[in-house]
């Protein structure tokens, strides 16, 4: 088996900035706790950025995406897999980020609140690394059945 190019390895990676953006909110208690974790978030702002300045950055961000990389069969498949796998993964944090705001918040900021947010935060942040390493080794990242929902979709 041929490693793929490390560009395609990059891009590949690239694509998990998107939820690392939305599960840094998480870490808020973990941050306060341990100020030096706050410079894993330094790798995603730019992604921060531009959702936050351009209107519906996040969704725009998301078609760009998904209909440029991910539905274009020109583009490698290691690419097209890890950039789908990354946008799955990040609109399951973006529906447990509307759960906790419409649910949880209401309970105020207690301890159970705050458990539950530090392990999204550390699940979030285990499934990205092993995902970027994966990447990197010009590998798919096996993230059950994620993957195979990617899968499904590229075939």
């Amino acid at each position: 088996m041929v490693n793929p190019p490390l560009w395609q390895r990059l891009l590949a990676a690239a694509a998990y900035l998107l939820p690392w953006t939305n599960a840094i909110p998480f870490g808020r208690s973990l941050f306060g706790l341990w100020p030096w974790l706050q410079w894993l978030g330094v790798p995603a702002l730019p992604v921060a950025l531009l959702e936050q300045t351009v209107p519906f950055g996040s969704f725009v961000l998301f078609l760009v995406l998904y209909l440029a990389v991910v539905r274009n069969g020109r583009v490698p498949y290691l690419i097209r897999f890890n950039t789908l796998q990354a946008i799955l993964l990040d609109i399951v944090l973006v529906v447990v980020s509307l759960i906790f705001s419409v649910l949880l918040a209401p309970m105020g900021a207690g301890f159970a609140l705050r458990t539950l947010s530090n392990t999204v935060f550390l699940g979030a942040l285990v499934l990205v690394l092993f995902a970027l390493i994966e990447s990197l080794r010009g590998r798919e990242a096996d993230i059950p059945t994620l993957s195979e929902a990617v899968r499904m979709q590229l075939y």
